[in-house]
């Protein structure tokens, strides 16, 4: 430890100890090893987004549910009643929650708070001369319902928040027997942008016409109070602020279940609310031959539509269990948060960099010192030693690299994001036209940041203050045991890190006079895995024969990368051409072998979907022997799958018609870096990190990159410009033994001469957006902020590296082709030869 790590811990042992509410008064340490175990080495920053539950809360929810039978509530057997009275304990106990009773307010369970609101907005009696009216810091979910309004003529009015009380004096007196034309208001609890509680009286205020924009427009007044932000640490009480409709999501309370919520509803006013559609379960009567329904009486049955989700529902009771048992109450919630929150603030507020330039720009409007007017939400973007602002994007994939989980953007709220950094209309119509959408990663346009982010504040000092001592603290690991040196079929493994093997049977031609070469190959059989190099390779219609067939996936089939598991690429595999097989070896493990083709794999092995880049795939699993192999390693259930033989993907994207098929790849066929690219990247790293560079050398960098074709020859980054590529010219014999890989792919007519003319053309189909897999060390599974910090430096923020290639034209199946190290690279540039 570093004197800047002491420092850190110092000043947060002393919070801990001032500030009495951290921790709910107990052991606050052994409670996160005990309910949060899972979370281990990780820093969880999105609670935002939704709160993380305790192991104990979904124990007693599955003893409920072994112990239990719960039928559908709209029958009336015993099982039947047992749900419906479950259920209707779960309605009071949130309206207790929320200090209120059944007298004053009814509960109508929603798909979640998004769902509640558009529930209000299709059921509020809207006529011509109703105003819709929002504070522009307001989720995207609220200002939506300005889709259903304006088509009616009904008006959308944005009000700032500095309206609602500072235009109060504009207040205009009606005579009796003022307009009845209802009119919603709808406001945040608590910014999902900044963290600011608004006041709560402002509901009377409104409803009341004394404060803006009410005090100008005759009518009733209704309030919409979005606490979907809010009560995840913050109580709320409705006797105080009697909103006409609340709409919450309980995952941002107890992290499970989710697609679940609730619109509560002040039963006042549920008789104005007119629905139109009816479902299962919501009518008293109706008749099929005539237009005749008559809605059920309760509230909440008439809104209801068809089952609700009653074991989601019978969740929520041991969330409310787990929450009062673990931290006594959303009170001390509230407290334990917001010290944490005030404690970062400052620490943060203070932060500089060697030349006294500050290292964070917060977007806040008070300074954490009340909980009742700020929540435990810090919003901000960080700063460089010039001033400049570090877009978001490379900020959290650096975080990744530290297993920080944040969130990054405007967070579905352009409103706040356009107050805070100061964004025009028409620099977010701009930024669309740019290529910009809500969600993606494109932080930065002409140099102006797009979003912001919340982020740990060691993980700023470790990676954005550049403090030499301390970064090399954060990255220096042992190193793990060596791998197994595996042997080519010829015996002439080199011992490198990358097992070299080698291909016989196709001459090599090297072009010597040539001015852009291929000088290494690699492939990849096993997704995230380690890498195999070789001389030469046969190349398929999905690319390098082998690459990428296979890949390991969770207990619940989803692809896992080094991004989730970074000791994947601990895993090393191999290709043995006389048994057919591909092996698998790592350290402390057997070797494991399966069949490399896939009419040998056991017919009885289900096959079924998977998803890879958000495209489905048809796969097969490997048996009960690999995926014990793979989560004995991995520590974690897991199973080996291979892409079903005959099924093939099409391109990810749709670029200008290439004759394509995918692997398991992500992008597309082949990923080609460039040395001279690689070298220039070595440079700048060592000119930024001096002495800490040496140990991240060309080699580990070009397995950091894990690329399937590297050039040499060519300039560093003139590959962003390439269009087509032509690769090899190759002249083979078919009369010498054939390789088993061949046979897939080659069709013996004749004892000829073949010239495949050229071996590969392929078509530039985009560069490489990188991510923060590039900072795990291939050889250890470590993770470390560089090469990522020093690429988005030398490329002016873009995190871009090497580019993808398809081919161009289908192969011929009556003809083989081969990539071999040393032939001829030729590119055709964009705009020109």
């Amino acid at each position: 430890m570093n004197l800047d790590d002491f420092d850190r811990c110092s000043r947060f042992e002393s919070f801990k100890e001032s500030w009495d509410h951290y921790g709910y008064g107990g052991d606050f340490e052994g409670m996160v090893l005990a309910e949060f175990s899972r979370i281990k080495g990780m820093t969880y920053l999105d609670h935002a987004g939704t709160t993380l539950f305790p192991e104990s809360q979904i124990k007693g929810f599955f003893q409920d549910l072994c112990g239990s039978v719960y039928g559908n509530p709209h029958s009336h057997n015993p099982s039947s009643r047992l749900t419906h009275d479950t259920v209707e304990h779960v309605r009071y106990r949130i309206l207790q929650h929320f200090n209120t009773s059944p007298e004053d307010y009814t509960v109508v369970f929603t798909a979640g708070c998004t769902a509640a609101i558009k529930l209000v907005a299709e059921s509020f009696p809207w006529t011509p001369a109703s105003s819709f009216c929002y504070l522009t810091d307001n989720h995207t979910s609220v200002v939506g319902i300005r889709g259903l309004t304006s088509p009616i003529g009904v008006a959308s009015i944005p009000i700032r928040p500095e309206e609602v009380e500072g235009r109060a004096g504009e207040r205009t007196y009606l005579k009796a027997g003022d307009s009845q034309v209802p009119h919603l208001f709808c406001y945040p609890a608590q910014s999902n942008f900044s963290g600011k509680k608004y006041p709560l009286w402002h509901v009377k205020g409104i409803r009341s016409r004394e404060l803006y924009p009410s005090c100008t427009r005759e009518g009733q007044w209704f309030v919409l109070l979005d606490a979907s932000n809010l009560v995840g640490c913050s109580p709320l009480d409705l006797q105080e602020c009697p909103a006409d409709f609340l709409p919450v999501s309980f995952y941002k309370i107890f992290g499970f279940p989710t697609g679940l919520g609730a619109l509560i509803i002040r039963n006042e006013c549920s008789h104005m609310l007119k629905k139109t559609y009816f479902g299962g379960g919501t009518a008293a009567a109706y008749l099929a031959g005539e237009d005749y329904y008559v809605p059920r009486v309760n509230t909440d049955g008439r809104f209801e539509d068809g089952t609700i989700s009653f074991l989601d529902i019978i969740a929520v009771n041991h969330g409310f269990e787990a929450l009062h048992r673990l931290t006594g109450g959303i009170e001390r919630i509230q407290l334990h948060t917001f010290g944490l929150a005030r404690h970062t603030y400052m620490m943060l507020s203070c932060l500089q960099h060697n030349n006294g330039q500050p290292a964070a720009r917060l977007y806040c409007d008070t300074e954490y010192q009340d909980p009742s007017t700020q929540g435990p939400l810090l919003n901000f973007n960080l700063l460089d030693a010039h001033g400049a602002i570090v877009g978001y994007s490379k900020v959290q994939k650096l975080a990744s690299l530290f297993n920080i989980q944040l969130r990054t953007g405007c967070f579905c709220n352009t409103g706040a994001c356009q107050h805070y950094l100061g964004m025009s209309d028409q620099q977010v119509k701009a930024n669309l036209q740019a290529g910009h959408v809500c969600g993606d990663d494109v932080d930065m346009i002409d140099g102006l940041p797009t979003g912001s982010k919340p982020v740990r504040l060691d993980y700023i000092r470790l990676n954005r203050l550049r403090s030499a001592s301390t970064c090399s603290a954060s990255v220096r690991h042992p190193q793990s045991p060596a791998r197994p040196q595996i042997s080519s079929p010829t015996g002439t493994g080199e011992g490198l890190q990358f097992s070299p093997v080698a291909v016989g049977c196709f001459p090599t031609r090297r072009t010597s006079n040539c001015e852009r070469t291929l000088s290494r190959i690699f492939l990849y059989p096993v997704k995230s895995c380690a890498a195999i190099e070789v001389t030469q390779w046969a190349v398929g219609h999905l690319g390098l024969l082998y690459d990428r067939l296979w890949m390991v996936v969770n207990i619940n089939g989803v692809c896992l990368s080094q991004k989730q598991e970074p000791r994947l690429c601990l895993i090393q595999p191999s290709i043995h051409w006389a048994c057919k097989e591909l092996c698998l070896h790592a350290t402390g493990m057997k070797p494991l072998s399966i069949p490399l083709e896939g009419n040998k794999l056991n017919p009885g092995i289900k096959v079924f979907q998977s998803k890879v880049c958000g495209d489905r795939v048809q796969s097969v699993d490997c048996g009960d022997e690999a995926a014990d192999w793979i989560s004995k390693f991995l520590g974690k259930p897991c199973r080996l799958i291979r892409q079903s033989p005959g099924f093939t993907r099409g391109m990810k994207r749709d670029h200008a018609k290439p004759v394509a098929g995918l692997s398991l790849v992500n992008e597309a066929q082949y990923l080609m870096i460039n040395m001279a690219s690689v070298k220039f990247l070595k440079e700048h790293i060592n000119k930024r990190q001096g002495s800490e560079a040496e140990n991240l050398d060309i080699q580990q960098l070009i397995a950091r990159f894990r690329a399937n074709l590297v050039v040499m020859g060519a300039e560093p980054f003139e590959e962003d410009n390439w269009k087509h590529v032509v690769i090899g010219d190759l002249v083979f014999q078919v009369n010498c033994p054939i390789s088993p890989h061949q046979s897939s792919f080659l069709t013996i007519k004749s004892r000829k001469l073949i010239r495949a003319a050229p071996s590969v053309i392929c078509q530039v189909t985009g560069l490489s957006t990188r991510c923060h897999m590039i900072g795990i060390d291939q050889q250890t599974s470590t993770r470390m902020p560089e090469p990522l910090n020093s690429l988005s430096a030398c490329r002016k923020g873009k995190v871009t590296f090497g580019v993808y290639l398809v081919h161009q034209h289908q192969l011929d199946p009556d003809h083989t082709s081969t990539l071999s190290v040393g032939c001829p690279v030729v590119p055709q540039s964009r705009g020109g030869d």
